[in-house]
């Protein structure tokens, strides 16, 4: 019986009018929000309109916080339509409530930041990369057996190096020069690799997104960890690996477009 109680307590029913009045007022909150960044940007000389002959757009750098403007309004309006919110206060003891469900995470990430940085630090994630770039280089095999061991190179090397970046920075000076002289394109050489670098995110625990998918997931399993998460995503890691490189073998072999605005591979 407690622990009906407690499920029952978990999942308390919300009042459909009390809803429906939160929503309204999240609505109104939204359309304040988006009329407040369109009042600093479209009209002549406004602070985020991107001056003429300008390299870079204001609105865009802006971008991160005017989203995250536009859930505070909204959430805020939700909150004062639902009679949740009936003071500043409560404003601040949502966000801090929100940050206290985050503590378990946030020292995760502290201690995954000190690891990663070490691990860089030591230079094995570059050694290895090299090693492995400077193997494939000496192989004397064609194009498409080429590409396809560059992607399983950079498929396992996403485990410890999973940031797109870094990886191609090391990758490109080295096997974009040796498939040109194969006749393959810069841009078929970036497919190949983008295809090695996605699949693996997923279940690379080094992602810096990874420690919150597992928090998130420990909300609705609460023995779920890295091992629950892995071998739930592995099956779908395999199947979009296999099929993104059936697609990019067919699209370099036939020349297949892959539709208005995608050239044929070179």
């Amino acid at each position: 019986m407690p622990e009906q109680g407690a499920a029952a307590n978990d999942h308390e029913e919300v009042d459909p009018a009390t809803e429906s009045r939160g929503l309204k007022y999240s609505l109104y909150g939204f359309l304040i929000a988006m009329a407040g960044i369109a009042l600093l940007v479209l009209p002549p000389g406004a602070p985020l309109r991107t001056p003429e002959g300008a390299t870079s757009s204001p609105l865009m750098d802006s971008l991160i916080f005017l989203i995250t403007l536009v859930f505070l309004f909204a959430g805020i309006g939700y909150g004062i339509g639902a009679g949740t919110i009936k003071s500043s206060n409560d404003v601040i003891s949502g966000a801090t409530k929100t940050f206290a469900g985050l503590a378990s995470l946030i020292l995760l990430l502290l201690i995954i930041s000190q690891f990663i940085g070490l691990f860089n630090y030591s230079n094995i994630p570059s050694v290895l990369a090299v090693s492995l770039a400077g193997l494939l280089e000496r192989a004397n095999i064609g194009a498409v057996p080429l590409l396809i061991g560059f992607i399983l190179v950079i498929l396992l090397l996403d485990l410890i190096i999973p940031s797109a970046i870094p990886k191609w920075a090391i990758f490109a000076p080295v096997f974009v020069p040796l498939f040109v002289q194969l006749g393959v394109a810069p841009q078929t050489v970036l497919a190949a690799y983008r295809i090695g670098d996605s699949p693996m995110n997923v279940i690379t625990p080094l992602m810096v997104y990874f420690p919150f998918v597992v928090l998130v997931a420990q909300r609705y399993q609460k023995d779920a960890g890295i091992g629950t998460l892995i071998s739930l995503m592995l099956p779908y890691t395999v199947v979009v690996l296999v099929v993104w490189v059936i697609l990019f073998i067919a699209w370099f072999m036939l020349g297949i477009p892959l539709g208005p605005g995608y050239p044929v591979a070179a």
